[in-house]
């Protein structure tokens, strides 16, 4: 596991209710995707081939602030409210974007899902 997708899967991991799969399957050679939901949706995902991480904002117009402050780029095969986050990230900019996408998806999710979750650290 690189260093970076370690960060990713620390941050993740710790957030109630997060789980990881690879949903496309594994290239030959490749450490496959990690696909991070909650609730079963998709709140960021690591790439096969592509490093960094592509997350969730929220708005079309957020990840366009994004991309034009230069803190992330388009994201690639993601809808445009989503952006990519190169891996020389800064940390708390990283945990920062993690959890914000985290949110956004948890609160979409039934009252009912919402309920068997804890509450965020």
């Amino acid at each position: 596991m690189s260093p970076f997708r370690a960060r990713v899967t620390a941050i993740c991991s710790a957030l109630p209710g997060a789980e990881v799969s690879d949903p496309w399957g594994r290239p030959e050679g490749s450490p496959g995707h990690d696909a991070w939901k909650v609730g079963g949706k998709m709140f960021a995902c690591i790439g096969a081939v592509q490093r960094g991480v592509s997350l969730k904002t929220e708005s079309i117009e957020t990840a366009q602030m994004l991309i034009d402050t230069g803190v992330g780029t388009k994201a690639p095969y993601f809808h445009r409210s989503w952006i990519h986050l190169p891996e020389d990230v800064a940390e708390d900019e990283l945990r920062h974007r993690l959890r914000t996408a985290y949110g956004i998806i948890r609160a979409a999710l039934p009252k009912k899902v919402q309920a068997t979750l804890a509450p965020l650290p």
